[in-house]
């Protein structure tokens, strides 16, 4: 049965529950079918749920591989929403822990959500994470201000 999320916060803490459980299925229920994606890892962009769900398996398989859970905390969130539109941006915080809940690291980086109504439900339609950029080394910086 499908996740109905009432809520754009719905969203949110779904979005944080799926990757804590490193759970794909319930972490891809966040988002449209058809998905378009820019993020900071890797590939320019993401258009689709099965590519997005197989970027997902395979980062949720490398938690596991290496033994953390991942809390995830959004700050300074910002909602605009209508009855069938939303517009969300928030920092975000990712932090990993081993089993014994010791934090390991964390990064942090500056996410846009664009979401709409599927069924009654919202879904992450377009979403965009990206970084301040050091003008002196072209890195990217990943602690909140």
């Amino acid at each position: 049965m499908p996740i109905v999320m009432n809520k754009v916060q719905d969203v949110l803490e779904n979005y944080k529950s799926a990757i804590y459980e490193k759970d794909v299925e319930k972490f891809v229920s966040s988002f449209s079918s058809n998905i378009h994606i820019y993020d900071c890892w890797t590939d320019w962009e993401c258009k689709g749920i099965s590519q997005w769900r197989g970027i997902v398996k395979e980062w949720f398989n490398g938690l596991s591989e290496e033994g953390v859970l991942l809390k995830t905390d959004f700050a300074d969130v910002v909602v605009e929403e209508s009855s069938d539109l939303a517009f969300v941006h928030c920092a975000v915080t990712f932090a990993a822990h081993n089993q014994s809940g010791e934090k390991l690291r964390h990064i942090s980086n500056r996410f846009t959500f664009g979401l709409k109504k599927e069924d009654e439900s919202w879904v992450i339609a377009h979403f965009h994470s990206s970084l301040p950029i050091s003008m002196e080394t072209g890195k990217g910086i990943f602690n909140l201000r």
